[in-house]
């Protein structure tokens, strides 16, 4: 059987935890954080995990993971 190919946009993205879980990065980060309170800007620092059904279909796109 031929190796699979890792999605490589998902690969850099999403991280597996020992646990099998896989972790993300918060999502509206990136810029127009003026508008945003201290309290969201500080919550979203924190990585957090997918959810059962999304994380079957990322584990499709990171068959190595």
């Amino acid at each position: 059987m031929p190796k699979l190919k890792t999605n490589r946009s998902a690969a850099k993205r999403l991280r597996f935890t020992k646990s099998g879980k896989i972790k993300k990065r918060s999502a509206n980060r990136g810029h127009i954080l003026g508008k945003m309170s201290r309290k969201t800007k500080r919550k979203l620092r924190q990585s957090s995990y997918l959810s059962g059904a999304d994380a079957k279909k990322m584990r499709r796109l990171l068959p190595y993971g």
